[in-house]
């Protein structure tokens, strides 16, 4: 068994006005709240032990890593696996364009959450295997490990959904807070 210590990212301007982020290149870097929650998290972890330290590739993520990092002091490792789903043509957008914009396929988002694929980006369903294999992947390298990851809010539901039992279609119903710490025991 690994132990995953999952790390949402602080927050963005984008978390505040309710912007679909994703993997958007334009996607912008931690607030001053999102700083704010970061050094709060990391003196959450003042004494605790890590063995490894692992971070999505995007700004806020790596930000909030960086952050964290002045506590726990290892070398950090980027994991594009550890990206927010790629939400395609909505990203930078807010639902109350999307819908509009996009009725059927905002329909068969509610209707069938795991596998609606965003229009040019990816599906629940996608992410949540990607994250399984990313999980995986490090538990095998990191047995009975403690393993820190920063990553981002529906990327890290479908870790809690699997682990808990969770219908996968719920995972956005299962969304971490900006900054929050959650620990995993995986096999």
């Amino acid at each position: 068994m690994t132990h995953l210590h999952l790390i949402r990212h602080g927050q963005t301007d984008w978390n505040a006005q309710k912007r679909w982020q994703g993997q958007s290149p334009e996607a912008p870097g931690l607030n001053a709240t999102g700083m704010a929650q970061a050094r709060a998290t990391a003196a959450q972890l003042l004494g605790r032990h890590f063995d490894v330290f692992y971070c999505s590739d995007s700004l806020r993520a790596r930000q909030t890593a960086d952050i964290v990092n002045e506590v726990v002091n290892l070398p950090i490792v980027t994991e594009p696996r550890l990206r927010e789903i790629n939400q395609g043509d909505w990203e930078g957008l807010t639902n109350e364009v999307i819908a509009p914009s996009w009725p059927v396929e905002w329909e068969q988002r509610n209707r069938d959450p795991l596998n609606m694929q965003r229009p040019n980006g990816e599906s629940v369903a996608m992410v949540a295997a990607r994250m399984k294999w990313m999980a995986d992947d490090l538990a095998a390298r990191h047995l009975g490990q403690d393993v820190l990851i920063v990553s981002h809010g529906l990327a890290l539901a479908t870790l809690i959904c699997h682990i808990k039992g969770i219908y996968m279609g719920e995972a956005r119903h299962h969304i971490p807070e900006n900054a929050q710490i959650i620990t995993l025991d995986w096999r």
